[in-house]
């Protein structure tokens, strides 16, 4: 296996990343919607039914909760793929990058992006629970033996953090680029990178807040 080059050396990667506005923080500011964009993002294209068997509650309103996203472009229709019944949704390519300082003049704004931050980091907690908690036993041991819980302790300042920040960001989208955006094989496997590297496993099911179904956020 080659070596990593020097993070400055790698190449900056042009994959979209978009800013979030008001408005669509505020349709994406739901627990539950932030955890149908997980489920897309972690574990491929869905249904309702699915979702709702994946995450509890009903079609019906996880129908609902689909056409907000997909009405602010969070997610879009896999292309000849189900039928007007049984709809099948991906993730719209793309990163997110949701910042309450960016919003700080607008409240709901702010309280929007609370929500997904507060949620993402729940999802990211339950997925490393699950990991730590049934991996061995559920695991192939080659994939056991392939992950990684890595932590790093240090002292700086905040320039220096954001010099580390970007180095790593950089190197991390160099490694994993070449394994987006293309059919998976067989034997592939949902893998989430944090510092930790390992296979995803179902969480239990988070409960969340929830609203009426007629109700948009």
């Amino acid at each position: 296996m080659s070596e990593i080059p020097p993070t400055d050396a790698l190449p900056v990667l042009a994959g979209p990343v978009r800013d979030v506005g008001v408005e669509s923080l505020k349709a994406l500011g739901h627990p539950l919607r932030v955890q149908i964009l997980n489920t897309l993002s972690q574990f491929g294209p869905q249904t309702a039914s699915s979702l709702a068997e994946r995450l509890g509650g009903t079609s019906g309103s996880f129908s609902y909760h689909l056409r907000q996203l997909a009405r602010h472009d969070f997610i879009r229709d896999v292309p000849d793929r189900g039928n007007a019944r049984d709809r099948w949704w991906e993730r719209t390519p793309g990163s997110i990058n949701v910042n309450p300082l960016a919003v700080a003049d607008n409240p709901a704004g702010v309280e929007a992006a609370h929500v997904i931050l507060r949620e993402w980091g729940r999802n990211r907690a339950a997925l490393l629970a699950a990991f730590e908690e049934r991996g061995e036993q559920e695991l192939p041991r080659p994939w056991f033996e392939a992950s990684v819980l890595e932590a790093a302790n240090v002292r700086v300042t905040a320039e220096e953090l954001d010099r580390i920040s970007h180095r790593v960001t950089r190197a991390v989208e160099a490694i994993i680029a070449p394994y987006r955006n293309r059919e998976p094989a067989e034997d592939a496997r949902a893998v989430q990178v944090q510092l930790n590297v390992f296979p995803l496993l179902d969480p239990p099911v988070i409960p969340t807040p929830t609203t009426s179904e007629g109700e948009d956020r």
